[in-house]
């Protein structure tokens, strides 16, 4: 056999999948929901199935009967087959019986690969009912209806599904299209605030490393989208998921096989963040205290001036991020930093961190200097301590 050359061959697969933005996807009188169904299947009595986050469902506690209303009305269509609720929250992907919850119902409902699981909830329940979606039947259909403003403009926009596992933050994953993403700006609506502003850590991410312009609108906007004016928070979020989508598509690696992940801008703290605070820290939290170390060592290297990093960091500030490290006792320093070799693991292969040169230029650079980005804390921690009350008890 020695004699026989290689067999080479290579394809390419083509992808599609849209984002929608609506009001109330179910009420009755508003066709969207029925008509992506349709486009699918044209025969129609297309099985789905429901997975729904129970804090969305607390908030809106008409949405399961508008569910089955609107798919009643539409049953040439859409055939129901069952409704699932699941708490919400990063510690879904922390609890793989969640995975196989969703796998049993695939099975017993006979999902196949021509029917829908649609997610409804934050970008957490998107992640994980995504990854079930993607290892049934080697990927069934999935359509997102993402609830948050962080899940509307940056996760549940993309193409990855993931769940956490041995103490790492998407461990598992995959890279598995939506069929579609539905943005409904009632569900923003309910949001508590801490939610409402996590969101828009991303906005400012993507601003930071690619658009100067977007960045002077948060900046210009930074109190409205602060007090939940609707108007700011729509166009900012049609804005960052359409740079997102662009640079999935652009980009030239929108499965990441390479090392450069422009869009994990102050992830690779935010990650470890979120771990070491058990999750108590939102995604977004996590991202603007990640955002700013790492503006803060891109400051001591020479990257960035002082007036820059000051400017980002007062934005950041107006919209209401803590900027301080919750760091707690003897060892989360060095816990922190070591963050920086398991994002490089993550990655594979030679280590990307990705900061800014000025606002709307990335700087990829290939290595970190530890000390200086122990001082980039240790700075960061100093100018944003916690104030002390002097009201006695």
């Amino acid at each position: 056999m020695s004699n026989y050359r290689p067999i080479e061959q290579s394809f390419k697969v083509a992808y599609e999948y849209k984002l929608h933005f609506t009001e109330h996807i179910f009420s009755k009188d508003n066709p969207l929901f029925k008509d992506i169904v349709q486009g699918y299947n044209s025969k129609g009595d297309v099985k789905v199935l429901f997975v729904i986050d129970s804090g969305v469902l607390a908030c809106h506690p008409n949405l399961s009967k508008d569910i089955t209303s609107y798919c009643t009305q539409n049953n040439s269509v859409i055939h129901l087959t069952e409704q699932m609720v699941i708490t919400g929250g990063e510690q879904c992907k922390n609890d793989y019986h969640n995975v196989e919850l969703i796998l049993s119902a695939v099975n017993d409902n006979r999902i196949c690969r021509h029917s829908f699981v649609v997610a409804i909830g934050g970008g957490a329940i998107i992640d994980m009912v995504g990854y079930a979606a993607a290892i049934a039947h080697r990927g069934v259909k999935l359509i997102r209806i993402p609830t948050t403003v962080l899940s509307q403009n940056d996760s549940a926009v993309g193409v990855k599904n993931s769940f956490n596992i041995l103490g790492k933050k998407n461990f598992l994953g995959t890279f598995a299209p939506a069929y579609a993403i539905i943005n409904d700006s009632n569900f923003l609506t309910t949001l508590e605030q801490r939610d409402w502003i996590s969101g828009i850590a991303e906005a400012v991410k993507v601003a930071l490393i690619k658009d100067a312009v977007f960045f002077n609108f948060i900046e210009e906007n930074s109190t409205l989208l602060r007090a939940r004016n609707m108007e700011s928070m729509e166009y900012l979020i049609y804005r960052c998921a359409e740079m997102h989508m662009e640079h999935i598509a652009q980009g030239g690696d929108p499965f990441e096989s390479g090392s450069s992940r422009p869009l994990d801008f102050g992830h690779w703290a935010a990650h470890k963040l979120e771990y070491m605070t058990n999750y108590q820290l939102r995604h977004g939290e996590a991202v603007a205290i990640g955002m700013a170390l790492d503006l803060v060592y891109a400051h001591f290297i020479g990257l960035i001036g002082k007036e820059t990093l000051d400017r980002i960091l007062n934005v950041l500030e107006q919209i209401g991020f803590n900027l301080h490290i919750p760091l707690q006792k003897d060892g989360d320093l060095d816990d922190l930093l070591n963050g920086i070799q398991e994002f490089r693991e993550h990655l594979g292969g030679e280590l990307t961190i990705t900061l800014i040169s000025k606002i709307g230029a990335k700087h990829d650079v290939h290595e970190i200097d530890i000390s200086t980005m122990e001082k980039a804390i240790v700075w960061l921690n100093e100018m944003y301590k916690p104030k002390v009350s002097n009201t006695a008890c």
